[in-house]
Order: C-alpha cells, then sequence, then structure tokens
C-alpha cells in the first residue's frame, strides 16, 4: 500500500486528529498527512466531510472516513497488522467506549472552557471539575489496566488514545492557571501512564511541543478577546 492509498486531513494542535495518526502509526500504515488552514477549509475537506466540515478526516481508497474516534475504530478494523487497538472481550470494550464518550462529552468540554471562563469563581469551578474527572479516570486506569502498563494492558488501546490525546493540552491548562492536575500526589498511577504514553513510539513523533501549544493557545485568547464585544 503507498501512501496516495491514505490521506489524514488535520492540523497539528488538534488532539482530535493525534487520534488518527497515533492509531495508525500503532498500526504501521503509512499515509499522507494534508494540514488544513481552518480559517480557509480546502474543498477535499468540505467534500470529504459535507456535514460537519471539520477535521480529522480519514481517506483510505478515496473513502472518507470522518469523526476520530470512528476513525481509530475503523483503523483497527481495516488493518490487522501491528497489535490491536480495541479489546478483545465485550465487556472490555464497552467499558473502553463508555470511558471514551465521557471524556469527549464532560471532561474535555470542561477543561475547553476553562479558557473563556467568566470570573474567577467559574474558572475554579472548572478546574475541580476536571481534577474529578481525573480521579474518577485515575479508577478506570486501574479497572482497566489490570496491573499492566496502559488502559490497554501491554499496550496502547483504545482508551489510551482517548484521553491520551489530551496530554498536551492539559499541561497547557496547568500552566496557564498555575495548577497541577495530573500529577504524583493527585492522580499517581494516571502520571507514570501519562509519561509512558508520550515515550511511546507510535506517539512521540506526533505529540505537539508544550511550547507551541502554549504560543498556540496564546493566540487563541487574542482571537477571543478580539472577538469579544466591547
Amino acid at each position: 500500500m503507498t501512501k496516495s492509498e491514505v490521506k489524514l486531513l488535520g492540523a497539528w494542535p488538534s488532539p482530535f486528529v493525534m487520534r488518527a495518526r497515533i492509531a495508525l502509526n500503532i498500526k504501521s500504515v503509512e499515509y499522507e498527512f494534508l494540514e488544513e488552514n481552518l480559517r480557509s477549509k480546502s474543498e477535499l475537506l468540505l467534500q470529504s466531510n459535507p456535514v460537519h466540515k471539520k477535521i480529522p478526516v480519514l481517506i483510505h481508497r478515496d473513502k472518507p472516513i470522518c469523526e476520530s474516534l470512528v476513525i481509530v475504530q475503523y483503523v483497527d478494523d481495516a488493518w490487522s497488522s501491528g497489535s490491536p487497538i480495541l479489546p478483545s472481550d465485550p465487556y472490555d470494550r464497552a467499558i473502553a467506549r463508555f470511558w471514551a464518550t465521557y471524556i469527549d462529552d464532560k471532561w474535555y468540554p470542561a477543561m475547553r472552557s476553562i479558557r473563556g471562563a467568566e470570573g474567577e469563581d467559574e474558572r475554579k469551578r472548572l478546574l475541580q471539575e476536571v481534577g474529578e474527572g481525573l480521579a474518577l479516570l485515575e479508577n478506570a486506569f486501574k479497572k482497566s489496566s489490570k496491573g499492566k502498563d496502559f488502559f490497554g494492558g501491554d499496550q496502547i488501546g483504545f482508551l489510551d488514545i482517548a484521553l491520551g490525546s489530551f496530554l498536551g493540552w492539559l499541561r497547557v491548562t496547568e500552566t496557564s492557571n498555575g495548577v497541577n492536575l495530573l500529577d504524583q500526589t493527585n492522580t499517581p498511577k494516571l502520571a507514570k501512564w501519562a509519561e509512558r504514553f508520550c515515550a511511546h513510539d507510535a506517539v512521540k513523533d506526533v505529540m505537539p511541543e508544550i511550547r507551541k501549544l502554549l504560543e498556540f493557545s496564546k493566540m487563541l485568547r487574542a482571537m477571543m478577546a478580539a472577538s469579544t464585544p466591547k
């Protein structure tokens, strides 16, 4: 299979795009990464994802697949090489999907909202919500990992990808707000897991530098401030 048969439309700061890249790396799939300018979306993106018009989009043999977790599951199904991403046991698979949905529907939106929080009380409330969510995920890790290195056991799996893709932005949130949310005191098992995850061969080359994410975050803040009615 050539690179031209697999294309990924994305942008480097996006944790959702990172999910697709990690899954492809786990399966040793060669692909062409097409960087999108989200202020001026390409025709290929608009044609490939006409419903949501957003990244990531995986194009495999001219067929587009949209939504990050759907893409991860597709990659697992379409390529038998490399480690399996989803658990083989139906119960374990259901639990991984449950927590991935929690991350996307509740935990990440709280973390994202901190940047635009109105007032100190709202900011503190959201930080507390994110911290409480990490405590829940700490317990989920204890159960899912069964004493091994990753949520998926010996290797990175579906839930590792779902949560690990946000680690860069979590560090940005900590730095920007002067707090520690993921550390040896609050979440010792997740803290060690995060180190292993970021050092993994499938992850380390696609995990953005925190410095670059901080610069990107400052740009987003400036754009939000400029668009806010005076």
